[in-house]
């Protein structure tokens, strides 16, 4: 993960994701960096839009977050259907006496 999060932090404040990039803020953080995982990581890296995937990322987080609210729009929800329950057992009712005298 510390590879994922070097990469994260160069791209935060603005620097090339490379090779040189990477090792040294692995060594700055006190990790021995792995070439071949700095290799394969820039390579994975390439062409990526970054700012795109952290959007997609986070996406979910706001899905995930809106039925929390659905509990109190149930309850609005039921509100509303109950007034159209009754407003529909009005005009029964009306059309119902209206038969009678009509």
């Amino acid at each position: 993960m510390e590879y994922v999060y070097a990469a994260l932090l160069l791209h935060s404040v603005g620097k090339e994701i490379n090779e040189e990039n990477l090792k040294a803020v692995l060594q700055a953080a006190g990790v021995e960096p792995d070439e071949a995982r700095i290799k394969a990581l820039v390579a994975a890296l390439e062409g990526v839009n970054i700012d795109e995937v952290i959007e997609k990322a986070a996406m979910p987080v706001a899905v995930a977050a809106a039925p929390v609210a659905a509990p109190a729009q149930e309850g609005e929800e039921k509100k509303e259907e109950e007034k159209k329950e009754e407003e529909v057992s009005e005009e029964e009712a009306l059309a119902g006496l209206s038969a009678l005298f009509g």
